[in-house]
């Protein structure tokens, strides 16, 4: 049991005065805080409210123990009862926790992109998972490096290119950096990049292309997965992927790409639309974007999609 349960348990069974009780009570750190901008508070205004102190004491030990949010202990999941003070009484108010804060926030995400599902392996994978093999060693170091040092909106902050063939891990590498800045507190968003641009085209006949791309714009550290594997119209890539693009590299916001393609494929790729022909320019616009604001390597090893 917690210490301030022990102290009315021992209460209750006259192994401590109630006035020791309200004494212990007082110096508790969430009551310190409290007094320190209330001095008007009185003990009898502790002791009308010992069991809002005792929730509020216990769960603030829980926060400062958190076993995740799923294994929340306290009253209302993924939220910390706070004292506060209604000026003739102490009372609680409930506050979400930054867990809960980042859930919510990936819950509205979810309900306006659909494609930034990541499937259920990747959701599981995470850097004590991965195998470090030879092939992929270089790529590993980096993208754990990325994950305790990036701090995004910094001057100077620049993201990860992860290329090679179909299967190597590229995309479980991704799966576990979003699981990795989501213990630092950094929300992420992993996007699809070819279903992305599926859904842009359907959303033009329900007026949510603009919300989808400010949430592509705004997260902190965006996740494009197999870019150069989508069609793009000169649209999609001048005025969505490259509006995009500069807002991030405007606001020092990272981007982590993973592709079939290095650099110079991309560009051709970029390049070449149905439509439009060759349009080398605007894909070297683009290309900006990518190639100076990020770090490229190269990823190989066994088709982990195949093996058995």
């Amino acid at each position: 049991m917690h210490q301030v349960n022990k102290l009315l348990s021992s209460y209750k069974s006259n192994r401590y005065s109630f006035h020791e009780i309200v004494e212990e009570l007082s110096v508790q750190p969430e009551v310190l805080a409290l007094l320190a901008k209330h001095p008007e508070i009185e003990s009898r205004h502790i002791t009308q409210s010992l069991s809002r102190i005792q929730l509020a004491c216990d769960e603030a030990r829980h926060c400062r123990n958190c076993p995740g949010l799923e294994a929340c202990p306290n009253l209302l999941k993924g939220h910390q009862a706070i004292l506060d003070w209604a000026g003739s009484s102490i009372e609680t108010r409930h506050k979400p926790c930054p867990l809960q804060l980042m859930d919510q926030e990936h819950r509205d995400r979810e309900k306006l992109i659909r494609t930034h599902h990541i499937p259920k392996d990747i959701l599981a994978a995470s850097f004590a998972t991965i195998e470090p093999d030879k092939e992929r060693a270089k790529a590993i170091k980096a993208i754990m490096e990325f994950c305790m040092q990036v701090q995004p909106g910094e001057p100077g902050t620049k993201g990860l290119y992860f290329y090679g063939p179909f299967g190597v891990g590229k995309s479980h590498l991704m799966g576990a950096a979003a699981r990795k800045l989501s213990e630092r507190g950094i929300a992420s968003l992993m996007v699809y990049t070819p279903d992305f641009f599926r859904e842009i085209k359907d959303s033009l006949q329900d007026n949510t292309v603009q919300q989808k791309i400010q949430a592509l714009k705004e997260v902190p550290v965006l996740i494009l997965d197999d870019i150069g594997a989508e069609t793009l119209s000169p649209w999609a890539r001048d005025e969505i992927l490259g509006a995009i693009l500069q807002y991030r590299v405007s606001e020092s916001l990272p981007v982590l790409y993973t592709s079939n393609y290095n650099y110079d494929q991309l560009l051709e790729h970029l390049s070449y639309s149905q439509k439009a022909g060759i349009e080398q320019l605007k894909a070297m616009r683009i290309m900006e974007r990518i190639r100076y604001y990020t770090d490229e390597y190269e990823v190989n090893g066994m088709n982990r999609r195949t093996r058995k």
